[in-house]
């Protein structure tokens, strides 16, 4: 082997096929999951509903490289995500819009603060709470005192296990309010769900005669990287190949600093004999329950039944415990400083390289992920 890719996610995935592919490696990727696919995994339910076994995963991108990339491997169903928040009796759209304006306030009164917006901030923009909150005009600070009291502030509080007072102001600062009719969650140009699923578009990235794939594998079992060694043992033999790492970088050296924080999520799943639950893909309880919202699937993947699948997710602090995942990195100066100090580790290890949301401690959206795996493999000689 040339390469060794841990972890079958889309980092994982893309860098192996493009190393395969591009420059003709050798490439092994170990998963420690019985499948492909990392969080991206989907399956038929035993009613046969297509779920996301580890909560919803829309694709959106403006790269157009990345786009007809991974074209390559699906065909799309294409879908605009519109996400609408619980708020007492009523369903508002989120992100907050001028369609939500209008529920919130009336025809009247909402056609008399769509003016303001469009005056102050022009048609089409995203505006920051923050920005909202510095304008002198009581009736818009008050849009978003509205939006950060029943939109941000208890999704925020159970999300990431806060108090109002811990809150980062600079996390307050990037919920906007977007000055458009378009219900949208997200506004690129590229939208959509992999026709026949994520599963087997993964499978497809990963079908290639320079690429051996094993499911179920810990990485620990062939792999092992020593204290003060710079290189990496395979099967107790130097590997000096390239070595892809995915998985969460504490753990990769035992957490020998200490456990970097993560949020992981509990998802419920429910079946309901009836062709509808709550008539959105997804529903965010912004204020009301302990879960913070509902998806039902078949909004999200087109698919026809007389049947239905819902998945609650309650967020709860990662502890390392069997079957816990890690998924959201709890990023703030004390926690970026120890991740410091494992990646300084990871980068005294001779060809070793980290990649993805666990390994670097960062927030990636699929698609900015799938150009970090490509620019990495293609970096790589």
């Amino acid at each position: 082997m040339d390469v060794i890719v841990i972890g079958a996610g889309i980092a994982g995935a893309v860098a192996a096929r493009c190393l395969a592919e591009e420059q003709g490696k050798q490439v092994l990727v170990l998963e420690k999951k019985e499948h492909v696919g990392g969080n991206c995994y989907d399956e038929k339910d035993a009613y046969g509903i297509l779920i996301h076994k580890y909560g919803p995963h829309i694709f959106h991108t403006n790269d157009q490289q990345v786009y007809d990339w991974l074209s390559r491997f699906t065909e799309w169903y294409a879908f605009g995500h519109e996400v609408v928040a619980r708020v007492g009796d009523r369903l508002l759209p989120v992100p907050f819009n001028l369609n939500t304006l209008k529920q919130v306030y009336g025809e009247e009164k909402g056609e008399e603060l769509t003016e303001k917006l469009v005056n102050a901030y022009g048609m089409g923009s995203r505006v920051p709470i923050l920005k909202l909150r510095q304008s002198q005009d009581p009736e818009i600070q008050g849009i978003a005192d509205f939006v950060y009291e029943n939109i941000f502030l208890r999704y925020t509080m159970k999300q990431w296990g806060q108090k109002p007072e811990e809150i980062d102001p600079g996390v307050t600062g990037r919920v906007p309010v977007v000055i458009s009719y378009d219900n949208r969650y997200f506004g690129d140009p590229y939208q959509g769900m992999p026709l026949t699923g994520y599963t087997p578009m993964f499978q497809k990235i990963l079908d290639h005669p320079n690429i051996t794939v094993k499911t179920g594998t810990e990485a620990s079992k062939l792999l092992e990287i020593r204290p003060g060694e710079t290189q990496v043992l395979l099967e107790g033999r130097p590997f000096f190949g390239a070595v892809i790492y995915t998985g969460p970088v504490d753990e990769l050296f035992d957490c020998c600093y200490g456990r970097l924080p993560y949020r992981s999520l509990r998802f419920d799943f429910e079946h309901y004999d009836q062709p509808d639950y709550q008539g959105h893909s997804v529903v965010n309880y912004t204020v009301s329950e302990e879960f913070t919202r509902i998806t039902e699937f078949k909004y999200l993947t087109g698919q026809q039944a007389e049947d239905t699948t819902i998945v609650k997710e309650y967020p709860f602090a990662y502890t390392g415990a069997e079957g816990e995942i890690p998924y959201y990195a709890i990023q703030n100066p004390e926690n970026q400083a120890l991740y410091e100090r494992y990646a300084a580790l990871a980068e005294g290890i001779s060809n070793f390289h980290l990649l993805g949301r666990l390994a670097e401690y960062k927030y990636y959206n699929m698609d900015a992920i799938a150009a970090r795996a490509l620019k990495l493999a293609r970096g790589l000689t």
